[in-house]
């Protein structure tokens, strides 16, 4: 695809980038791009009729409604319908016979209807312009390198780029760093981290459960990230610059801080097009708290259609509202170790949440964590052999080899060494590749 990029004349290379996107997207169930291209083409006559309608608020803002409407609906048949229908299944003993259907969730199908719904509302906020080329704007939302998981890319960031983007051999060479170093996280970290809690999760004592909790966080921020800079990487190859998703979250001090630093375009979207909409922190403290409410419990749903992901996003409702109230000031007072420490521990807890979907399971894994019980022999062989692993791991989700590497600025051979450690990390992820079997991105079933 790079080749056939390079070699397209620059006024075709959005056409041939919404080809390829849409063959991409195409390879595993082709009965869905007429999913994607109803939503791209719904999105563009949308902005079109938005953008027409200027002079005239009421039908504007009616055409804006409607939009958002069948963007959600959209979502909402795809993602929740047999959530609902179960719920109401389970709460409705009349309703105990009814057939719940099973609709198979179109892969990525959360990030690009959000995609497309920050296009119509930036144009009807003036905050972007419209786009009359439909090979542009299908561009932007089936956009292969960031189309399965991520992350969120907000029109009004890349709008100019769509049409004046300009492609350099540093921008290329960057690009690749950045690639590979995802493409290592995930091979390299999140696979083994994985492979630990797998194997941790549902049995063993008090050590495997505490051991099994702190590798499934490892896991799910090496893959997500990782996904995230091999989308950055691979977007900056084709000339464009996405915003950074991870800002090494698990230094975070605060619960705040850290969804400033994870996930940051899902947090960006949910501040610019819910939060701040509902009124924010302007319209007194007990209507911020509602509004954190609403957000999280969203949050939460977008993630999944289970009550398990309601929780986990009522439960960041319930962190980040004490927080505003009192607790943010009283973890000022503690030393940062402690503050980073406390915050770690609450997210860990959090993605048990996350990742336990029956209530059962949850809550003995939980009782695990505070049973003392004892390991046996197999167990303590397992964190034995995964402790290097681990402690690679910890140390790559800081910020102390940036800083290390940053240290050897202007020094002679750095360029060799940046290249000889790239090369090394992408031999050990092709072997990698070679010898495990299928291992897909943790977000892909979001």
């Amino acid at each position: 695809m790079l080749l056939l990029y390079y070699l397209c004349p620059r006024r075709g290379r959005n056409l041939l980038l919404l080809a390829v996107s849409l063959l991409f997207y195409g390879w595993g169930e082709p009965v869905y791009l007429l999913l994607m291209l109803f939503t791209i083409a719904l999105n563009y006559l949308g902005g079109l009729l938005i953008d027409r309608s200027r002079s005239r608020a009421k039908r504007a803002k009616r055409l804006l409604a409607l939009t958002v409407i069948l963007n959600l609906a959209l979502l909402g048949f795809f993602k929740y319908t047999g959530f609902l229908l179960g719920s109401l299944k389970a709460l409705v003993p009349p309703l105990a016979s009814l057939r719940v259907p099973e609709i198979a969730l179109p892969i990525g199908i959360s990030f690009y209807i959000f995609q497309s719904m920050s296009y119509t509302i930036d144009v009807y906020r003036r905050d972007a312009p419209v786009q009359k080329d439909p090979i542009g704007f299908g561009a932007y939302v089936s956009m292969f390198p960031q189309l399965i998981a991520g992350p969120i890319v907000k029109y009004k960031d890349v709008a100019e780029q769509l049409s004046s983007r300009r492609e350099t051999v540093e921008k290329f060479a960057s690009g690749v760093n950045i690639f590979i170093i995802g493409l290592g996280k995930k091979l390299l970290l999140a696979n083994q981290m994985g492979l630990l809690w797998e194997n941790l999760s549902s049995s063993g004592g008090t050590a495997s459960a505490w051991v099994g909790m702190l590798a499934y966080s490892l896991q799910i921020y090496f893959d997500f990230s990782g996904y995230s800079d091999m989308a950055i990487g691979l977007g900056r190859m084709l000339g464009f610059e996405f915003l950074k998703n991870f800002d090494y979250p698990y230094i975070s001090r605060s619960i705040t801080e850290f969804w400033r630093r994870w996930h940051i375009s899902l947090s960006t979207w949910f501040r610019e097009y819910v939060y701040i909409p509902l009124g924010g922190n302007r319209r007194g403290l007990r209507r911020q708290i509602l509004n954190l409410f609403v957000v999280w419990a969203l949050t939460g749903l977008w993630h999944g259609a289970s009550w398990n992901f309601v929780l986990w996003g009522l439960y960041y409702g319930i962190w980040l509202s004490l927080e505003k109230l009192f607790l943010l000031k009283g973890l000022e007072k503690l030393p940062s170790a402690l503050r980073c420490l406390l915050v770690l521990l609450a997210v860990a807890l959090g993605w048990m949440l996350f990742y336990f979907t029956d209530t059962g399971e949850l809550f003995a894994f939980l009782g695990r964590l505070f049973s003392f019980s004892a390991e046996d022999a197999y167990t303590r062989n397992l964190i034995l052999a995964y402790l290097p692993t681990m402690a690679l791991a910890a140390f790559a989700a800081t910020p102390a080899g940036k800083i290390l590497y940053h240290k050897l600025d202007g020094r002679p051979g750095q360029g060799l060494l940046q290249v000889l450690g790239l090369g090394a990390v992408f031999l050990l992820c092709t072997a990698a590749l070679a010898s495990q079997s299928y291992n897909p991105f943790i977000y892909f079933r979001f």
